[in-house]
């Protein structure tokens, strides 16, 4: 058992820092076009500048609503991706998030970890009842991690998202607090 609740098998969450606009910097134009549209989309370049003012409001900004960015490291300190809660919906107990893996620690498990972690505290220590997932359905890789950690696919929104020249489905994954419960103790 570890004693850090931010700390995972492979990982640790932590809070953004000022100092971390250098390495959000560099993976803004270190990321292949695949990995951003995976996590997101393709957005234009940014000077050094607007990174470290980002970093810097984003830094000093506290929890709204739950909503929170944490940087994922691994045992050895270094910055491998991040991870992010939003529409956190405390009346009806639900939340979403999404993740960023850079392309060279994929394959790790860092990811996995990092979403234990944050599933456990939503749903053991704020009380959050599900947690819903949006994976563009081009992403087989995401689909299938978070098939292996015991998410239910519940549905496909159909040409949600246009990237390469093509629209694509948006898969929804979603996981109760029971079904997390069950799969957590293995």
């Amino acid at each position: 058992m570890v004693n850090n609740f931010w700390q995972g098998n492979k990982v640790r969450l932590r809070a953004v820092e000022v100092t971390d606009a250098d390495t959000y910097y560099k993976w803004s134009y270190d990321y292949d076009t695949e990995s951003d549209r995976f996590c997101d989309e393709i957005h234009f370049p940014r000077t050094h500048e607007a990174m470290v003012a980002s970093v810097e409001a984003r830094a000093k900004s506290e929890p709204d609503n739950d909503e929170f960015i944490w940087i994922i490291e691994n045992n050895e300190g270094i910055a491998v991706g991040n991870i992010n809660t939003f529409n956190c919906n405390r009346r009806s107990g639900t939340f979403k998030y999404g993740l960023g893996i850079v392309r060279e620690h994929w394959g790790k498990g860092y990811a996995k970890d990092a979403i234990k972690i944050i599933l456990r505290y939503y749903f053991r220590e704020l009380r959050y009842q599900k947690v819903t997932v949006y994976i563009y359905s081009f992403n087989e890789r995401s689909m299938k991690l978070h098939e292996s950690l015991g998410f239910l696919r519940e549905g496909v929104i159909r040409r949600m998202v246009y990237t390469n020249g093509n629209y694509y489905d948006e898969v929804i994954y979603g996981m109760t607090s029971e079904e997390f419960e069950k799969v957590d103790k293995k």
